[in-house]
Order: C-alpha cells, then structure tokens, then sequence
C-alpha cells in the first residue's frame, strides 16, 4: 500500500478522529489542522499538528503555507463560501479533495429505501442539509468543468463513545435513572441508521488515495437499522434501568423545543436505510462490526468514570417534562 501525505481539516471530531487513527496505522503520513483544544479524543503521536480555525479559510490558508498534500479531507465546511475558498488555497496542492457532507441531504421523506447515491438531495426542512447540498453543487461544477479531482462522502447519524444518538443525550439518560418518562419522536417504529465511526473510518480511509474515489460520491453508512424505540431500550438498560416512553409526534416536539426541531423533522423523523454496495465494491472489508445495542454500554461507561461529563440541559429536560404533561392528557401541544 502507498504511503499517502493526508491533512485532515478538523481530526479531533466525533467522525474524524477514529479516521486519523486508522489513517495512521496504515502508515499514512497524517497532518491534522484545528483549533488544538479538543482533548476528548486522544490522537497517535505521529500525527503532525497544525493550529488554526479550521472556519476561518484566511487562517487555514496560513497554516498550511505553500505544502501540498495527496489528500486533503475536509471535515469542518459546512457552507459553499467555506468550500470556495478551499478550492482557491488547494487548487494544484493536492491529488483528492475529499468533502464530508451529510447524509441528512438525501431527499426527505424518502420516496422509496433503501437510500442510495441516486436518491435524490432535496431536504426542505432543513437549513443545514441545504447548505451541504450548495457545497456538493459547487463541488461537482469545480470536478466537471475545472478538473478539480473531488470526492464527496455522505456519512449518516455516526457515533463514538461520546455521542449518545437520543434527543436528549445525557438529559435523557439522568431522566431514566430518576424514573421519569423520556420521549421517543412518532411512534417508535421508525428505523434509523447508527454508524459506529471505528466502522465508519474504514469506509474512509479506504478511499483515501483510491483512483476510482475521484469524481465519485459515496454514502458511508452501517447496515444497523433499529427502531428509535430499539435505541432508547438499549440505552436505559446499559444505564441500569428499564425506561419508560412517551411517544410524541416529531412536529409537536419541534414546536414545544425548537432547539430540536429541524434535524429531528429534517432527518430523524423518517426511516432511513441505505445501500452501501457502491463503497463496498471500493472498500470490500467495510461493514457493521459493532451495534449499538453493544455500544451504549461503552457511553454509559464513560460517563460514569468522570461525573463532570454528565451534563443534564435543565431547558430541554423541562421541555420533555411538558411534553410528557401534554401527552397523559391528550391536549394540543402549544409552542415552547
């Protein structure tokens, strides 16, 4: 295998860091550019660092100088003017531009699963999604008509040790151990797609460098589809507990916690499936190798060992408090 010079724009992230750790293994010459503050995730020593605001293109630009890179993997853009101005500083500096853009993008509500690179992007409710949308449309125009050797990646709802997949995250969690109800979006049944990124760093670190990435696009998915109501279970057992739920139309909790809405009516209102065949046939050792129904006890764990981590959002804890009021009574949900 090829030795790649790679920077990762981000690399201390929930999707990225797993990604350098991999990229380094394979003997991957790795230079992560960020801010330098995150101490979350611990990366190899051999990683090179470079400290900038990975938003801030005029920084980004002064960091990395005149060096030039065989791959650059940006994990920290999330509008078009963020992705010009990348084109500008790597235009001739790099043989793979690779772009992180979102799943969330994929046309919503899906006309027919499984979802694949075909289905079509188009997500009215939500600003984020449109926005990485503007960024593969300017991406595509730049490979078809200045060459620009680009590779786009759609990772879904991708997790690590931190990251609990719920509404509420810790919030939900403190509510289960107090015995209070927490709220599950529809009915439950809707099938969501989790992605553990030590999977997820496989599908992407195998495309690194691979001639038939270029100019390509791929969904970076598992296949582990529970049920919301699946997911929250798993979560309330790791904790200790068996939990009690309350299902609540997505718009209603949207409209009592806005701070929620638009990637819970944007995304996760809908059951998603996806079809990663077209990764597959790049990246054959790419798949599902850890679930969630494991991993939520490694979460739970970590937010044990260090009681500072568990952070309950008092806002959002009141807001489920009436929802969950709302729902045993029937009554309309008025806006939060």
């Amino acid at each position: 295998m090829t030795s790649l010079d790679v920077l990762f724009i981000g690399g201390s992230g929930i999707i990225s860091a797993a990604s350098v750790r991999l990229a380094v293994a394979k003997g991957h010459r790795v230079t992560v550019l960020n801010r330098g503050t995150s101490t979350t995730r611990e990366l190899p020593e051999e990683v090179e660092h470079l400290t900038a605001d990975a938003t801030d293109a005029d920084a980004v630009a002064a960091a990395v100088g005149d060096r030039e890179f065989d791959v650059v993997a940006q994990f920290r853009a999330f509008t078009p003017d963020h992705v010009e101005a990348d084109l500008r500083t790597f235009a001739g500096r790099t043989g793979q531009y690779v772009f992180i853009s979102s799943a969330s993008a994929y046309q919503k509500p899906p006309a027919r699963l499984p979802i694949t690179e075909s289905t079509p992007l188009h997500n009215p409710f939500w600003q984020y999604s449109r926005n990485k949308i503007a960024c593969e449309d300017l991406l595509v125009r730049a490979s078809r008509q200045d060459d620009v050797p680009i590779t786009i990646v759609r990772p879904s709802h991708t997790y690590d040790h931190t990251l609990i997949p719920t509404t509420g995250q810790w919030t939900d969690v403190a509510r289960m151990r107090a015995g209070k109800p927490v709220v599950v979006h529809g009915d439950g049944t809707s099938l969501w797609t989790l992605t553990h990124t030590d999977d997820f760093a496989v599908g992407f670190v195998g495309l690194l460098g691979h001639p038939a990435a270029v100019g390509d696009t791929f969904t970076i998915t598992g296949d582990h589809a529970p049920t919301w109501d699946q997911i929250y279970t798993w979560l309330g057992r790791a904790a200790g507990v068996e939990p009690e739920l309350v299902h609540v139309a997505s718009k209603s909790i949207a409209r009592a916690i806005p701070s929620v809405g638009d990637g819970l009516v944007g995304d996760k209102a809908h059951s998603v499936v996806f079809d990663c065949a077209k990764l597959r046939a790049l990246v054959p050792e790419f798949g599902t190798t850890i679930r969630y129904d494991q991993a939520a006890h490694d979460q739970i764990a970590w937010y044990d060992a260090d009681p500072s981590r568990q952070q309950v959002d008092a806002e959002l804890d009141a807001g489920f408090d009436r929802l969950v009021e709302w729902a045993d009574s029937l009554g309309e949900v008025p806006a939060g």
